[in-house]
């Protein structure tokens, strides 16, 4: 199994956030925004919103003279068991901040090992998380985390998975054919959220981003009961661009 080499907007902001944060880290008695712009190269005014996001994530701070050190969040991402804890809560903390910001139960999703595992999801009593009726390892063709991910697979692996995983009508808008789903998943737009207008299940609709870390296909999702299908575009596009955060989590 291939990922296509398709670079998403959030993928290059977590580019620049790692160079940022090497930066950073190599002054250990702080550095100013200026400094960290020359050694970067990038933008002042692109570096300016990098850095609020990063302070908001923890990890950097600005001491008093206004130079930026390594934060809290970073210093937790050691090695080990304990930067493995550490990440699982600093993402479980950032899924209930965007499910909270979306309005929407929030999901993190990876293709591992040729199967689709939810490993975290953030929802609450008033952002009720979707009813898995069917295995969503069953359901990537009608699902929004399955179609997401397997935008991310070349051809080949596409085809490996359907072969395990028969394509089944699951509603009345489920896509059947594995010709017409292949021929969306590839007219897809890597920027786009991928939508499931009630495809997976009837009276819920959901929204996926594409995640790419590495050699690993991951998404982040929503969900949102079929009444409040009129908040889905704007949400799926408020998480899209909150995305750069998660990923950045992923990759550390």
């Amino acid at each position: 199994m291939a990922l296509k080499p398709e670079p998403t907007a959030p993928f290059h902001s977590v580019q620049y956030a790692l160079r940022v944060l090497e930066t950073v880290s190599k002054h250990g008695n702080g550095v100013t925004s200026t400094q960290i712009a020359r050694e970067t190269g990038l933008p002042v005014g692109h570096l300016t919103s990098l850095l609020l996001t990063l302070r908001r994530e923890g990890y950097v701070e600005q001491i008093t003279d206004g130079a930026y050190v390594t934060g809290a969040s970073l210093l937790l991402l050691g090695s080990g068991a304990a930067r493995r804890q550490a990440l699982e809560a600093k993402l479980q903390q950032t899924l209930a901040q965007l499910r909270d910001s979306v309005g929407a139960a929030v999901y993190i999703s990876r293709y591992v090992d040729g199967e689709i595992r939810v490993t975290q999801y953030a929802d609450g009593p008033r952002t009720p998380a979707v009813n898995e009726w069917v295995d969503f390892r069953s359901a990537a063709h009608a699902s929004a985390i399955g179609k997401c991910l397997l935008t991310q697979l070349d051809q080949n692996g596409r085809r490996d998975h359907l072969s395990r995983h028969k394509i089944a009508r699951l509603t009345s808008r489920t896509i059947t054919s594995e010709k017409v789903l292949f021929s969306k998943l590839d007219s897809q737009p890597a920027t786009v959220p991928v939508l499931d207008l009630q495809e997976y299940a009837v009276g819920t609709v959901c929204a996926a981003v594409p995640l790419t870390a590495g050699s690993s296909a991951g998404c982040l999702a929503l969900s949102l009961p079929v009444e409040h299908a009129h908040r889905l575009r704007a949400a799926a596009d408020a998480l899209n661009r909150r995305a750069a955060p998660v990923l950045l989590s992923l990759a550390l």
